[in-house]
């Protein structure tokens, strides 16, 4: 593999899912240069789906959650350093470790920085406001549960949903505000998200919809939550979930293009500088399928995504193949898990094509233009059954798959 002769140093910086797993590929396709990751937490690498879900409910423990090495990558490893700047021409990434500047040197390099929650946009906060990103902050809010406070989650995502589901399986009084008519429905749309509302109204979870936060009650500590349309809810911890940035900032003037995340091709190579991939949650990719750069914050595809920019890296300019891969992300909300194969981006038909809705065993399709373009099921497993309907852009409705390939999630 010639490429794989031509870099000596490779960079990685980032130390998630995206990161960790462009490394380990590099290592199992041949390469056997220098490679470094750089990472801005103390931790070593983990998951981050549990945070949100069983690692917050105390069902895993801590280690539970670290990834687990395949094998020795025998790279060097940098944490609790950040990336300060790129200087794309002089192939040197700046760091900033313990209050040292540093610099290193690539001749290629992976962007995996991930993206940062996005704070209270009103200033500061009283104490027992507080979010959810890493594991430490898993933990804080978890230590705070112990008490069996009185919760409010801000935001309807993912992590709002998980987060309240979490709270109110541990029995707590939970009380979920979301600006939009249901939660998850920038996700899952207007036809289906109000189903979601209903299972947490179900579960005992005080939705409050289409109503924002206007200001904080209490003076140190938090005692409750004004609410935009006047009224209050008590609290004595308000977990915040609106939604994250993708981490660019170390990119400003470096040649880069960004958008919303690193604008790459469909291989994953950035726009604006050659040797350079980015991966994960900071990267915002051309999607052959679809037609139109994406940013998603999924695990499963960030883990994927790394793996191919790796590869991308490898072949050289112009010599790797697209990632066409098609998305999907799970939650695990109370007894239901929902699974979604496609993304449904404007779509413009929805419809229930197996079990039954209301039952919570159903698979639904969204359709455009007359395709096939993401599937949603709550039966663990189906939609990949479904996996050459939406690559093959199938009519709509596709007709009910005749078996499916469950994964492990």
């Amino acid at each position: 593999m010639p490429a794989t002769r031509e870099l000596r140093e490779v960079l990685v910086v980032g130390a998630g899912i995206a990161g960790i797993r462009a490394a380990e590929t590099l290592r199992q396709e041949g390469f056997d240069g220098e490679l470094t990751i750089v990472g801005d937490e103390r931790h070593a690498p983990y998951h981050r789906p549990p945070l949100s879900k069983k690692l917050l409910t105390g069902e895993v423990h801590r280690a539970g959650v670290d990834i687990a090495p395949q094998f020795d990558l025998d790279a060097r490893v940098w944490r609790s350093a950040s990336a300060v700047s790129l200087d794309a021409t002089a192939r040197t990434v700046h760091l900033r470790d313990d209050g040292r500047d540093l610099s290193l040197r690539f001749d290629g390099l992976v962007i995996a920085t991930g993206a940062s929650a996005r704070e209270w946009p009103g200033g500061p906060v009283p104490d027992g406001v507080m979010m959810l990103r890493t594991v430490d902050d898993c933990l804080a809010i978890r230590d705070r549960l112990a008490a069996r406070p009185r919760v409010v989650v801000v935001g309807g995502g993912f992590i709002g949903a998980e987060v309240a589901a979490s709270c109110r399986s541990r029995g707590l009084d939970v009380a979920l505000v979301q600006r939009a008519s249901s939660p998850l429905l920038s996700v899952l749309g207007e036809e289906l998200a109000p189903r979601w509302a209903d299972l947490h109204r179900e579960h005992g979870v005080d939705v409050r919809v289409g109503v924002g936060v206007d200001s904080f009650i209490g003076g140190r500590h938090v005692a409750g939550v004004r609410l935009t349309d006047g009224t209050h809810l008590a609290a004595d911890l308000v977990v915040i979930g609106l939604g994250v940035t993708p981490a660019t900032d170390w990119l400003r003037g470096s040649g880069l293009r960004t958008d919303d995340g690193v604008l790459c091709d469909a291989t994953g190579a950035a726009e604006g500088a050659e040797g350079i991939v980015a991966a994960g949650d900071v990267a915002t990719w051309w999607h052959p399928l679809y037609e139109r750069h994406l940013r998603i914050e999924h695990w499963d595809h960030a883990a994927s995504q790394g793996e191919a920019a790796a590869r991308t890296l490898l072949a050289g300019p112009g010599n790797a193949a697209a990632y066409d891969e098609v998305p999907y992300f799970w939650s695990d909300q109370y007894e239901v898990k929902l699974q979604m194969l496609g993304v449904p981006i404007d779509y413009d038909a929805v419809e229930v094509v197996e079990g039954d809705v209301a039952g919570w065993e159903f698979v639904a399709a969204y359709g455009r233009g007359g395709r096939t373009t993401a599937v949603l099921a709550t039966i663990p497993g189906r939609v990949h059954a479904y996996r050459d309907a939406i690559s093959g852009g199938a009519a709509f409705p596709p007709a009910p798959a005749v078996s499916s390939a469950s994964v492990s999630v």
